[in-house]
Parts: structure tokens; sequence; C-alpha cells
């Protein structure tokens, strides 16, 4: 482990922010797949495979309801998304807040499709917002069942095994600096201190989004 991480593993109130691995009796390897309760196939479709773009790789009945059709979506990279479709209507109210809920699903935008993204979801209708969270971009849109769907491009081609070490040390670098949360130059100083040779993405001015500039 790192000489931060023999520092201990700080307290709840402030609690430890590293990319080496906490000791911990279970390590899990990634992420397999996220299941959502859906409306039904045809809107489902429509937005994640129509819309979105993602293969649709299995189709069966709910194993616990079979009653229900349980769709396998391909997210881009392998890993899937599942989505339980009956006959209901979809949901264009939002979803409830609520401890244990799911505030929104995340998935990756290639940098360089940003703005064809942006004219898609035009021309389908769906509104959306754009910003800069200061470590990427993103766009926030809501998919046919009310759930908040965040489309994310990153601003630095960062090796997916190196994600975690970057993201890590911009922390650090943020807290050292006083800022509020991590900003673009704490992304781009990280990459640099971890000797990292990355091409930076060419994305679009936009606001925090947030009360916190």
């Amino acid at each position: 482990m790192s000489d931060a991480a023999d520092e201990g593993a700080g307290t709840a109130d402030d609690p430890e922010v590293t990319a080496d691995l906490p000791d911990a009796p279970i390590h899990t390897t990634g992420t397999d797949h996220i299941t959502i309760w859906g409306s039904n196939e045809a809107d489902t479709l429509a937005f994640y495979r129509d819309l979105l773009g993602m293969p649709l790789v299995l189709r069966q009945p709910n194993l616990d309801d079979p009653s229900q059709t349980h769709l396998f979506f391909d997210t881009g990279d392998g890993r899937i998304l599942t989505v339980f479709v009956g006959d209901r209507p979809s949901n264009q109210g939002g979803q409830r807040s609520a401890v244990g809920a799911v505030h929104h699903l995340c998935f990756s935008l290639d940098p360089g499709r940003y703005e064809t993204v942006m004219d898609a979801l035009d021309e389908a209708g769906k509104r959306y917002n754009v910003f800069d969270r200061g470590a990427f971009h993103s766009l926030y849109t809501t998919d046919n069942n009310g759930l908040v769907i965040e489309l994310s491009a990153d601003k630095y081609d960062i090796p997916d095994d190196r994600r975690g070490e970057v993201l890590a040390t911009a922390q650090r670098l943020r807290v050292a600096d006083g800022a509020d949360y991590a900003k673009d130059e704490h992304l781009a100083a990280a990459i640099e201190e971890l000797g990292l040779e990355v091409t930076e993405y060419d994305l679009p001015e936009a606001a925090t989004g947030t009360g916190v500039e």
C-alpha cells in the first residue's frame, strides 16, 4: 500500500480517499450488471436501443416472475443494463427521492461525439442539461421511466486501470488547494504528477450546474 494508506483509514467524518484496496474481507472485481424496473418493452427499446444505441443482447422471462420480460442491453463495454418490463405505461413524472433509491445512472460517451449526441437528443425531443463537472463533462436527461440518465465524457483519455489513481491524486491536490471540488486544473496536475501522457479532449464550455463555482 502507499504511504497515505499506512496513515490509517481516516475517520467517519473524514474518511481516507485512496485508490489502494481497503482492508476488507471482500473485494469486488467490477460491475457485472444493474437492473431497473421499466415500463413496457416498446418504450424501453426506443430509448436504450434506438436512441442511446445499446444492443439488445438477451431477452427472456424474468426468472423470478415469468409474467415480466427481462431485457439485457450491452452498455458499450460488455457491462450490462437489464430492465424488467411488462404492460405498464411509461413515466414522465420523475422518480421519488428516498433512502436506497437510485438517483441516476451514468453511461460513458465518446468525447468526439459529444455535440452529435446533443443533436440526437434535440431531434428526439429529449430535454437535457449540459454541465462541466470539473473532472468530466455531463449531459443529463431522463429515460422513459422518469429515471435520470447521465451521459458523461472524459476530459482526458485516461487508461481505465489508472482512473482511480488519477482521481485519488486529484482529490489530494484539491484538498491542498482548499478547493470545494475537483476542478480541471487538479485533474491535469494529477496526470502530470503520475507521469501519464494522455490526450486532452476538446469539449464545450459549460457551468458546473451547482451552487459551488
